[in-house]
């Protein structure tokens, strides 16, 4: 089975949520506000539901996960204003048709396990967080009991770019270019020095090849940092990269790190270019056998290393 591990899909219920809003995250219409961007023309075709999962389907996706758009800063919003927004993401996306899959989402500011359980039972995958939650051990500290969960229901975690923060006087293409790689970036070394030791069994993947940080490695090891040895259960998701830059990371991490993720409607998948690049059999692996294994649906190792 095909699986895509990173797409976005707004459904008429969490759009309507963010038009109620006048503060950043909102709509006006299908214009898009937030804090640290400038504004931005959302397409109403990207986020019709029926269409997009036709669309999977034709091109033989079997599992497409979706994700709250987490630069959106929902998780850093005031409990009281995130709730409205995070249940009209859930029901909207658990009512999504097949293919689609859903990752959950929860607050940052007041985490709450309990509520993370019941998006589980509900049938959400795993939990998504915006990067910039975990760059450092305060982040470990206070996401700790949702991450514990995520082990003790055997779980994957999905790091994602979260807000860009201000980018006054910058061109638009910034954040994404430079302060989502940042955010990946760092997110993939604190998972090293402070996700792993307090979370030994969590399995977690990075978006879009964790900002390349994996490439990074000889610099780490030359300054005393992390050594090479592979973590079985870290793996890095193709979203906004090509086939280089996939490749320059396998040479790194190896075949059963890579898994495909395409961040539609934002971006395209490399699917169809895997097998002629990389062979058959690595293809498999990045678009259904790694990804059965992030999420518990394969063979698990649960064999503990330090990662690059």
């Amino acid at each position: 089975m095909l699986i895509d591990v990173h797409q976005h899909l707004w459904s008429a219920a969490f759009s309507d949520a963010l038009r109620r809003r006048r503060t950043a995250p909102f709509l006006d219409g299908w214009t898009l506000h937030l804090d640290g961007e400038p504004p931005y023309a959302v397409d109403p075709a990207a986020h019709d539901v029926q269409a997009r999962a036709a669309a999977e389907r034709s091109a033989g996706v079997g599992l497409a996960l979706v994700s709250l758009s987490a630069p959106l800063g929902i998780e850093y919003l005031p409990p009281d204003e995130a709730v409205a927004l995070l249940d009209a993401y859930h029901v909207g996306a658990l009512e999504s048709p097949d293919p689609f899959g859903v990752w959950a989402a929860a607050s940052v500011v007041e985490p709450d396990p309990v509520d993370l359980g019941a998006r589980l039972d509900a049938g959400c995958v795993g939990l998504q967080l915006p990067a910039t939650a975990l760059l450092g051990p305060e982040g470990y500290q206070v996401c700790g009991s949702l991450l514990s969960l995520l082990e003790d229901r055997g779980k994957p975690l999905f790091l994602h770019p979260g807000p860009a923060g201000a980018a006054a006087g910058r061109p638009g293409w910034w954040p994404a270019v430079v302060s989502y790689v940042n955010e990946m970036h760092a997110a993939w070394f604190a998972f090293r020095a402070f996700g792993r030791p307090a979370h030994p069994r969590l399995r977690v993947c990075f978006a879009m090849l964790a900002g390349l940080g994996p490439l990074h490695g000889e610099r780490a090891r030359a300054r005393g940092g992390p050594t090479g040895v592979i973590d079985p259960d870290v793996f890095v998701e193709t979203s906004s990269y090509g086939l280089r830059a996939t490749d320059a990371v396998l040479r790194v991490l190896g075949v059963d790190a890579i898994v495909l993720g395409s961040d539609r409607p934002y971006a395209q998948p490399i699917t169809a270019e895997l097998s002629d690049f990389f062979g058959p059999a690595a293809a498999k692996a990045f678009t259904s056998e790694n990804p059965g294994r992030l999420l518990g649906s394969g063979h698990h190792s649960t064999q503990r290393a330090t990662a690059h």
